[in-house]
């Protein structure tokens, strides 16, 4: 590549005005600009581009929607009684408190979509809980809630899903059938480990809840463990459109929060909308600086260019889907998800479909890949949010993630290399990929 052409000094721009701590969304709009100046193309092209990306896609309507329905959850008493719920099947066991943990995240996953929602939104719980008089090391009880956050983004809805069908034209509702196995895969990882650890470092045994408290432990938390019945079965049953399902979502939880939990105030309302209007934000600059550059990308024919170079080294199916891994794993250490997702993924789709992978598979592969990301040092963002919640060194935080990062590697492979743990779901729904 020649190295002072248009495309080479607008990824020099880029990388030096994100060094410089510029949002990655603007750098990358600035950097797109400046290749449409140096080229001598119309610069009003990143302009229409913008726009046309981001008010002709539907779908990108359900990322703020998804983001919000979190919010509403996080503000009202559903959490606290999913967590009775969760506490009440599985807190008998030893290190209950760890698998309680895991299994919120699993009920969660479904209605939220987001891993940093379920971080932050039980995180503190979690944190506060599982430390309570000692029970758990605190960076343990960190670590493994950073862990088992990144299930959620996994298990349907799923925000990352949502992006992966924008920039491959993948159908999203398949693409939330195919995270379902992927998701309960990743939490048995999770869980195995805990059980190894739990019997190794002997980890208390809550006092069990007894049974004839289940039947109304199991009432209070029904309208919220109904939430994903709802919001997936709108969907698969034809009724809604994803979009439509997470404004579904959002306005269920506002409705159980507030009008049958009556547990949220008007004060705690409106900052619930500012959280998410933040957010969705920060996610929308991220979405539109991607959809300009990749207008670049595409007029420098890049990912025909890597098609062509991978074709040249022969790879097979697995040999790509192994590269791709490697990859985004290294890229997930130092780069953030969703810039990962909008960026570099787009390049290897057109390769991806020549090998007859299918893209389901493929994006279901990808979104796990970059929820690992998510925990891996030095950059894994959730570890810096439960270092920032639990006040823990984060190098403690990093050590007792390494076993559950090893298990959820695992969990990738199995996942890359027998696609059926992924297409069996969408299949019996009639996918014909």
């Amino acid at each position: 590549m020649n190295l002072t052409s248009p495309f080479s000094l607008a990824i020099v721009a880029i990388t030096l005005l994100a060094f410089l701590g510029l949002p990655i969304g603007h750098a990358m709009i600035a950097g797109s600009i400046l290749y449409l100046f140096l080229a001598g193309l119309d610069m009003g092209t990143a302009a229409e581009q913008l726009l046309n990306g981001m008010y002709s896609n539907y779908i990108i309507l359900s990322v703020p929607l998804f983001i919000l329905a979190a919010e509403f959850m996080n503000i009202g008493s559903m959490t606290d009684r999913l967590m009775a719920f969760c506490n009440a099947l599985v807190g008998r066991f030893r290190g209950g408190l760890a698998h309680v943990n895991i299994l919120q995240s699993i009920i969660f996953a479904g209605m939220s979509g987001s891993a940093i929602a379920d971080a932050a939104g039980t995180g503190r719980m979690m944190q506060v809980m599982m430390t309570r008089d000692g029970r758990y090391p605190p960076s343990y009880a960190a670590a493994l809630t950073a862990v088992s956050s990144v299930i959620g983004p996994i298990i349907p809805p799923s925000i990352p899903m949502v992006l992966y069908a924008l920039v491959s034209d993948a159908s999203i509702g398949y693409l939330f059938l195919g995270g379902v196995i992927p998701g309960l895969l990743m939490a048995l990882s999770q869980m195995i480990i805990v059980l190894i650890t739990a019997r190794r470092r002997n980890f208390p045994v809550e006092k069990p809840v007894p049974v004839r408290k289940l039947p109304r432990i199991t009432w209070e938390a029904l309208p919220s463990l109904m939430m994903p019945v709802v919001l997936l079965g709108g969907i698969y049953s034809g009724v809604m459109t994803p979009t439509e399902a997470a404004a579904v979502a959002a306005a269920y939880a506002l409705i159980i929060s507030a009008g049958l939990y009556r547990s949220v105030s008007w004060r705690d309302f409106y900052r619930s909308l500012a959280i998410s209007a933040r957010t969705t934000a920060s996610i929308g600059m991220l979405i539109a600086g991607a959809l300009v550059f990749n207008y670049v990308v595409t007029v420098e024919n890049i990912p025909e260019g890597v098609k062509a170079l991978l074709a040249g080294w022969n790879l097979s199916p697995v040999g790509f889907l192994i590269l791709v891994n490697i990859l985004l794993l290294l890229l997930g250490c130092v780069l953030e998800g969703t810039a990962i997702l909008l960026i570099v993924v787009p390049v290897f789709i057109p390769t991806a479909q020549a090998l007859g992978i299918d893209l389901v598979h493929f994006g279901v592969v990808v979104v796990v890949n970059i929820m690992i990301g998510l925990i891996t040092p030095p950059y894994g963002l959730l570890l810096f949010i439960m270092a920032n919640i639990s006040g823990e060194p984060l190098r403690d935080i990093v050590r007792d993630t390494l076993p559950f990062l090893f298990a959820m590697i695992v969990a990738l492979a199995i996942l890359t290399f027998v696609p059926e743990t992924v297409l069996w779901l969408p299949r019996l729904f009639g996918y014909q990929g």
